[in-house]
């Protein structure tokens, strides 16, 4: 390892903050073993009591009706397409329901940019499950809340402001990639820009709303472009406080436009992860992503700085549809955290224990 490098992560481990080109300079690095140790010692403080952490929810996808179709998105369809569909109430509450039942304390709901769904469907939708049920729902990313503004051609606050009197609480990550325009561009050129996408957080957080934040990484970005994505997060929770977590996951290539991609592998994920904690020093915590990188590496993770394992996901769809299907029960979860010296503890979206 370079003397740079070892500065750097000296800088780090005394809480120093990492300027933008120290970062590129680490993600460079090939040193995994000297990233990891730093990463999961920074995270060691930042966490020092003897559990690790997991939420028991279920990914809902309430349409795959998309008009943006993403050239890295293997789940959406146009609307006259076979199986294309929109969530019919009873369904949606079956689930809820199974969801509830194992223990569930939270339901992420995400969807497809549908071309003619107006706000009253969203609202309507959050309403019915708020009269119904106690669960928390973290539901609607960036790019589906800029749609929402433009079809009803109201101010992105409007849309934030109505969604949680109906029941939102709290705004998923998603629709990131990376915040870079020049990928998006590329990968994702009819969805909204990094601009619009930061807009969104920055309103959410003004009204009081958490949110996190997250990273597709792995196809066309350099990894300039990945430590420009992270600074981007950075800044934002300086002005904002509002993110509560951070979850690097990678692009999965198969049954997309991108399929000639090579699929990343373990070593560049937990290179990423790693660089990722020791980066984002005002965010509190980050997530390990199993659902791409499979049980085993998401055990890892909790060593390359990682302190939480992400949900059991009782359903997920999207990654699925790109043929990648990890699945895990929350006593698996539970096995391989205790497994690695950790105690396993369930927790809200807040972070807050539940048992």
């Amino acid at each position: 390892m370079s003397y740079t490098i070892e500065k750097i992560l000296e800088k780090a481990l005394s809480r120093k903050r990492i300027e933008l080109e120290e970062g590129v300079e680490l993600i460079r690095s090939k040193d995994l073993t000297r990233l990891g140790m730093a990463a999961n010692s920074l995270t060691d403080i930042l966490h020092p009591d003897p559990y690790r952490t997991y939420a028991i929810d279920r990914n809902i996808n309430y349409t795959n009706i998309c008009v943006t179709r993403c050239h890295f998105c293997a789940f959406s369809t146009d609307k006259d397409r076979r199986g294309a569909y929109v969530i019919a109430e009873k369904e949606l509450f079956s689930k809820i329901e199974e969801t509830l039942e194992q223990g569930g304390t939270q339901i992420l709901m995400q969807g497809g940019m549908h071309p003619s769904l107006r706000l009253d469907f969203y609202e309507e939708m959050l309403g019915s499950i708020k009269e119904r049920f106690r669960i928390h729902i973290h539901a609607f990313s960036p790019p589906e809340i800029i749609h929402m503004a433009r079809l009803e051609d109201v101010a992105v606050s409007t849309i934030i402001t109505r969604l949680r009197s109906a029941g939102l609480d709290s705004i998923p990550g998603g629709g990131a990639e990376i915040l870079v325009d020049r990928c998006r561009s590329e990968i994702s050129p009819k969805k909204c820009t990094s601009v619009e996408w930061l807009s969104v957080m920055r309103e959410a957080h003004k009204l009081g709303i958490r949110t996190t934040a997250t990273m597709m990484f792995g196809h066309v970005e350099t990894l300039e472009e990945r430590a420009a994505h992270m600074d981007s997060i950075r800044s934002l929770q300086d002005e904002t406080g509002g993110f509560s977590a951070f979850i690097p996951w990678t692009f999965q290539p198969e049954n997309t436009r991108l399929d000639h991609l090579a699929p990343v592998g373990a070593f560049d994920y937990l290179k990423t992860l790693a660089v990722s904690r020791l980066y984002l020093d005002n965010i509190p915590n980050v997530q390990a992503s199993w659902v791409t990188q499979g049980p085993k590496i998401g055990q890892l993770a909790l060593k390359f700085g990682a302190n939480d394992m992400g949900s059991t996901m009782i359903e997920e769809n999207v990654v699925r549809a790109a043929g990648v299907s990890f699945r895990m029960e929350s006593e698996e979860i539970e096995h391989l955290i205790n497994d690695i010296g950790y105690e396993a503890r369930q927790r809200d979206f807040y972070y807050r224990l539940v048992n």
